[in-house]
């Protein structure tokens, strides 16, 4: 188990949230948890439509140009994650670890194993067999993408994270090159299972399998009253 055994990991709840308001939050809090400010935290969340661009991502992998996406609602980030290209939207569980992994005693690969096997482990709780593919970060359910991962590292303090599709509209995959492949498919808890749980209990469970995974002893949640968070 690593290191942080017994230490408390403060979760916050920000409902639906635009990607940039977020995207700031990240990374005002990474330089407080740098400067031993603030515990290791988790963001739980929601994105109105979304495109992101990691590192890696090319133009080729935008299907639909960014100019007619913004015309039809959708945000899109280059952002400093690693990884491909991906969507985000209403219907998605988003969840950013801001956590010391030097602290935990984890390497990247590990980290990035223990935030699949939590999703893994919770999509398993609902009934569903995932999987992972070799060379693609990610969990998959029947050959088709369910739950996305990438993040990025300063000082080993991560930002970024992890999406679990949920009940999120489908076709808006189609504006982009999932995961940089071509032939790949996309599907949700609700397209594989015909149900889903509410967003408010899939929160609870993530959040526990994390809290076990990365070796938490207790979970303090806050919640978030005109862009503060209280206990």
């Amino acid at each position: 188990m690593p290191a942080s055994t017994m230490k408390t990991l403060q979760v916050r709840d920000l409902g639906l949230i635009d990607y940039g308001e977020a995207l700031s939050l990240q990374r005002r809090l990474r330089e407080e948890r740098l400067e031993d400010k603030r515990a290791d935290t988790l963001l739980l969340l929601e994105h109105p439509p979304t495109i992101t661009l990691g590192r890696r991502s090319t133009q080729e992998e935008m299907v639909t140009p960014p100019e007619q996406l913004r015309a039809q609602g959708f945000e899109v980030h280059e952002i400093e994650r690693g990884g491909k290209i991906t969507y985000h939207g209403p219907g998605q569980l988003v969840g950013y670890p801001i956590v010391s992994l030097r602290d935990m005693g984890l390497g990247v690969p590990k980290f990035v194993g223990l935030l699949e096997q939590s999703m893994i482990d919770f999509l398993g709780d609902l009934g569903l067999q995932t999987g992972r593919r070799q060379g693609l970060p990610g969990v998959w359910a029947n050959g088709r993408k369910i739950a996305a991962i990438g993040v990025h590292l300063r000082r080993w303090v991560s930002i970024h994270g992890f999406a679990i599709n949920l009940y999120p509209e489908l076709s808006h995959f189609e504006a982009i090159m999932p995961c940089g492949i071509p032939d790949a498919e996309v599907t949700s808890v609700k397209a594989e299972l015909g149900s889903y749980p509410s967003m408010d209990e899939a929160k609870t469970l993530v959040t526990e399998h994390l809290r076990r995974l990365l070796g938490y002893g207790t979970v303090h949640r806050e919640t978030t009253v005109g862009g503060r968070a209280e206990g």
